[in-house]
């Protein structure tokens, strides 16, 4: 008999996890796909939107990944145009309106993934639903914030939040050629990151020429300017970049239990608390792979693992995941950022003594043609040396050693061992002695045990 799983979501969570199920699975008569996107577009980088609205990137469609028509060679059916509204668990169906006109019918399942993602977060403030306030999340929501940068020719462009998204699309209005201003309500940009490291950022948004407003509230929009808890600031278009809220309340209305800011609560293979549903994607919690406590990181790597995970349980396979580090990188112009695990605030608060290393160093050797500065800090525990964290800054070719800082702490290695490890040398990637090496080294000075501190004082 065949068996049938419903997916519900379009992206990454819905059919990275539906692609997955099918290798595994390949025959339709031995399982049935349908999925139902709300939107117009499936599989698609809304990581790309912002190179899109900077002009590197010639069309929104260019985003795509794999179409509907694409899928269908998979014998995977998607409905986009379709947005599910109920999940009944009793009775193992789910309720889906048809936004074309078609009304609401019920489809039945086996299994049932739910990959509804995540909206950026609207605070309700006054005039937050004005036609010139975006968030961007989807391509749709792109279609419609470059519809409005175009016709209104937007000349002053406000970034409501200095993170990941606030960066990257203050970055592509300053390629538009607008005068950018950015509103962060904290005393720092880019929070992920140690507010010694933030300043480097700091530094080069100001070389751009982007307005930086620290510690300042936005308080409500009115055309053509944003109200903050200090003067007003004029606008043709405001983007938010204040992060995203987990779109769960289809799964909780259900009963399907919640976690962490209200994300969908899963285990390590993906599985929600009723049996036979499943979740992956923006719209569900991970667990911290150092501490093993539910977190919320809405990025796209965490959701394809997530998808990969379940998919491969669905399709009768063995998987679970191992945990995120909120390994991330960015870039704004010429400056690089990484990070990954614990900053050393973080690290504080999370109960760890910790030391770090922080160092300046170049990206490749420094009479090669190009070389430009990279700034390292790594942490670590004290006692055991045992690396936490890691965050990097600098011109290009910096920002992805941050993926060997993230192999380190996922294989629980020290800084001793990373300072140590067989790194490769030519004078066009790095100094003799990488960044990352001359790092390790000063971190694990502050934090290794001496034998007078392990032992106490020799007899």
């Amino acid at each position: 008999m065949t068996e049938r799983l419903l997916v519900i979501g379009g992206d990454a969570g819905g059919m990275a996890t539906a692609s997955q199920a099918r290798r595994l699975r390949p025959d339709p008569a031995d399982l049935e796909i349908v999925a139902f996107e709300k939107g117009t577009r499936t599989s698609y980088s809304a990581c790309g939107i912002p190179f899109r609205v900077g002009g590197l990137v010639d069309s929104l469609d260019d985003l795509v990944a794999r179409t509907p028509a694409e899928f269908a060679k998979q014998d995977i059916t998607v409905h986009t145009g379709h947005e599910v509204t109920g999940i009944d668990l009793a009775a193992g169906t789910i309720a889906v309106h048809d936004l074309d006109g078609g009304g609401i019918r019920h489809e039945a399942f086996d299994q049932l993934l739910v990959g509804t993602g995540a909206r950026p977060t609207r605070p309700p403030l006054p005039g937050i639903d004005l036609d010139f306030v975006h968030g961007v999340q989807t391509l749709d929501d792109a279609d419609d914030l470059l519809r409005h940068a175009e016709v209104s020719r937007c000349s002053k462009v406000v970034v409501v939040g200095g993170g990941y998204i606030g960066l990257e699309m203050a970055e592509a209005f300053v390629q538009w050629g607008a005068q950018v201003t950015v509103v962060e309500n904290s005393q720092q940009v880019m929070r992920t990151l140690d507010a010694d490291m933030a300043e480097l950022v700091l530094a080069a948004m100001e070389r751009h020429d982007i307005d930086v407003r620290l510690g300042v509230s936005v308080e409500g929009f009115e055309p053509g300017r944003v109200l903050t808890d200090g003067e007003p600031i004029e606008a043709d278009l405001v983007v938010l970049g204040i992060g995203v809220t987990p779109n769960s309340e289809l799964a909780g209305a259900a009963g399907i239990e919640l976690g962490v800011r209200r994300a969908i609560r899963v285990d390590a293979r993906q599985r929600t608390s009723a049996e036979g549903v499943w979740a992956a994607g923006d719209c569900c919690e991970s667990r911290h792979l150092i501490t093993g406590e539910p977190v919320h990181i809405a990025l796209g790597t965490v959701a394809n693992r997530m998808a990969r995970c379940a998919g491969i349980n669905i399709g009768g396979g063995y998987a679970r995941s191992l945990g995120v580090l909120g390994s991330a990188v960015t870039k704004l112009c010429d400056t690089e950022i990484g990070r990954t695990g614990f900053t050393e605030v973080e690290a504080a608060a999370a109960g760890y003594e910790v030391g770090v290393g922080r160092i300046e160093s170049s990206t490749k050797a420094g009479y090669y043609p190009g070389a430009e500065s990279v700034v390292v800090k790594l942490v670590a525990e004290r006692g055991t040396s045992r690396l936490l964290g890691g965050q990097i800054i600098g011109g290009p070719g910096s920002a992805k050693r941050i993926d060997v800082v993230a192999v380190a702490i996922s294989a629980g290695m020290t800084a001793s061992d990373l300072e140590l490890s067989d790194f490769s040398y030519a004078p066009p990637f790095g100094p003799v002695w990488d960044p990352l090496m001359i790092a390790a080294r000063q971190v694990s000075k502050v934090t290794r045990v001496t034998r007078s501190t392990a032992t106490g004082p020799a007899a």
